[in-house]
């Protein structure tokens, strides 16, 4: 029996993967954990193993092709076997590669779930799920209409949510049939957005109406605060004499939002194909193709923003954001834009946010630092900064304190027994990630600094691995890093606590020493922790942020790096 090696899941935002190097011909033995092929996504380079001995009967996809999650790559079965060339059906269960290190598992295509209704081969197209986070998407392009034949597999829209934009394929072979979602609309996960015909049923049916194009939604104005405009891709007809862009021209890839945005603004394809790209192998990135559309020269008058439909009404109350004769530029919030803002108030909702801020002395971790940098730099090719201590201090806490190392699930509370901290980091872009450092508690103060500089270079350099981002138990977010003192951070759910750390300033302090005030001038800083009411009241979380503190300005300058 033969076994499917499908491009693996490397993290909830990647959905497709490109071969770069096959290590295996057909007909080559393989052993378990052997290396079979190298991929790349716009996240991570890493090596497919054999998730199996025997023989490597098929090569589906060749170097340079770029295919979904989930899509069949190569087969593995025993030496007398034959392949097919043909990719396996999508109903038959993918094996996924076992690592022998950690790599990223195989996890299903953004294939949308079918089931057949009526009897009658009428096959419902649902919104597929892309993550456990992914509640609903926005369809941007029906790339096919009622009475087309639909091959399996084939692109049938194409639709976007907060983490990615991609073409959802077909389940099966058959004929386009009734497309109850129109473009434009945001759908929630699982449910019903067009029926394919089989092709039994499609012999026997008569021919759908046409579905009619939606009208262009205008939406009202809104003030963006200062926010770097940003935007919403909308579909729109290619103008004459412009070639819609491919998804591979020559060695280059394009994303379907690339593309998406490239026909929006009627870029052709040679542009596209001139314009210096920042990812992966020169990849074209959305930032990439928005900094060339600034500049441009001759750009069509239209952009599309104003005619981009929103994916939910928004009711404007009480003062308008726009006064009368007022001077403003209108920017539409972005479909993602729009999603963020809704999760970070999701968050607000789902848990009771509460926040308390402390200050700290880190004089003694101040001159520790001062005292050890360079030495520290000589010996281990980084820079000492405050974060290691602080997570050393913030696991021992957590140890202490059991339940702010937690996530709640209705009434039920479940406490981590892994303290896995994740330690917010800014990218390039402007983005955020959080890696998280597993076992925290279990590191010395070298070791996180090695771990924590680690993954932050590879999370600037999107080499991280999807296991390196998930996980996490509790979280620390430095805004005092752009000179912030402090702030109230939102919970990274489905945790219940996230702490925020401020500048370090030398300020003037008074103590008391035998009996008298005295003003001296010490390194405070302002720790801020947001935590969930619901499970950590306002008592445990104000005596975890003592202990917080007590370890810190109790840090022993004797210790060994």
């Amino acid at each position: 029996m033969a076994i499917d090696v499908v491009m693996p899941k490397m993290g909830e935002s990647v959905q497709e993967g490109k071969i770069i190097k096959w290590h295996k011909k057909v007909g080559d033995k393989v052993q378990r954990d052997d290396v079979l092929c190298e991929v790349a996504t716009d996240k991570v380079d890493t090596e497919i193993p054999s998730a199996d001995e025997g023989t490597l009967t098929e090569i589906l996809v060749q170097e340079g092709e770029t295919v979904a999650v989930g899509t069949p790559i190569a087969r593995i079965g025993a030496a007398n076997e034959v392949g097919s060339g043909k990719p396996a059906p999508k109903a038959a269960p993918a094996a996924a590669p076992a690592t022998a290190k950690p790599a990223p598992a195989a996890t299903p295509a953004p294939t949308p779930v079918a089931s057949t209704s009526n009897g009658g081969g009428k096959i419902e197209i649902v919104m597929p799920k892309m993550g456990e986070s992914i509640q609903e998407g926005k369809i941007i392009k029906w790339l096919k209409k009622p009475g087309d034949k639909v091959a399996q597999d084939e692109a049938i829209l194409e639709i976007s949510t907060d983490k990615v934009d991609t073409e959802v394929p077909s389940p099966a072979a058959g004929t386009m049939g009734e497309i109850v979602a129109k473009e434009g609309d945001v759908v929630e996960v699982g449910k019903v957005m067009a029926y394919l015909l089989s092709s039994s049923a499609a012999a026997s049916a008569p021919a759908p109406a046409p579905t009619p194009a939606p009208a262009p939604t205008i939406s009202k104005p809104t003030q963006t605060n200062g926010a770097a405009p940003s935007y919403t891709p909308t579909p729109v007809a290619v103008a004459s004499g412009t070639t819609a862009p491919k998804r591979i021209s020559g060695k280059r890839f394009y994303s379907p939002l690339v593309r998406t945005i490239a026909t929006t603004e009627k870029v052709s394809l040679e542009e596209l194909d001139a314009i210096p790209g920042s990812g992966i192998e020169g990849r074209v990135t959305k930032n990439d193709l928005l900094g060339y559309l600034k500049n441009r020269t001759g750009r069509p008058a239209s952009t599309g923003v104003a005619s981009a439909p929103a994916p939910a009404k928004v009711e404007v109350r009480g003062t308008p954001a726009v006064v009368a004769g007022e001077e403003v530029e209108v920017v539409e919030m972005d479909y993602v834009r729009q999603l963020i803002a809704e999760h970070m108030i999701r968050s607000k909702h789902t848990s009771a946010h509460v926040s308390a801020i402390h200050e700290c002395d880190m004089t003694k971790i101040e001159k520790f630092r001062a005292a050890n940098k360079d030495s520290f730099k000589a010996r281990e090719g980084i820079s000492l900064t405050p974060t290691p201590f602080i997570v050393k201090a913030v696991a021992q806490a957590l140890r202490e304190f059991k339940f702010i190392n937690a996530s709640i699930d209705g009434t039920k509370i479940y406490v981590k027994k892994h303290i896995n901290i994740g330690v917010a980091t800014a990218l390039p872009d402007g983005n955020l990630i959080v890696p998280v450092l597993r076992d925290a508690d279990s590191l010395s103060i070298t070791g996180i600094a090695r771990a924590v500089n680690d993954l932050a270079t590879r999370a600037r350099t999107k080499k991280l691995k999807p296991d390196e981002i998930q996980g996490g138990t509790f979280t620390i977010t430095n805004y005092g890093i752009f000179g912030s003192l402090f702030g109230t951070p939102i919970i990274n759910q489905p945790q219940v606590a996230i702490l925020g750390t401020g500048a370090i300033q030398k300020r003037p302090v008074v103590r008391e020493l035998d009996g008298t005030d005295y003003i001296i001038i010490r390194h405070m800083q302002y720790l801020s922790l947001s935590h969930d009411h619901r499970l950590v009241d306002g008592m445990m979380g104000g005596q975890f942020m003592s202990r917080l503190v007590q370890l810190l300005e109790a840090f022993d300058d004797n210790t060994k790096l």
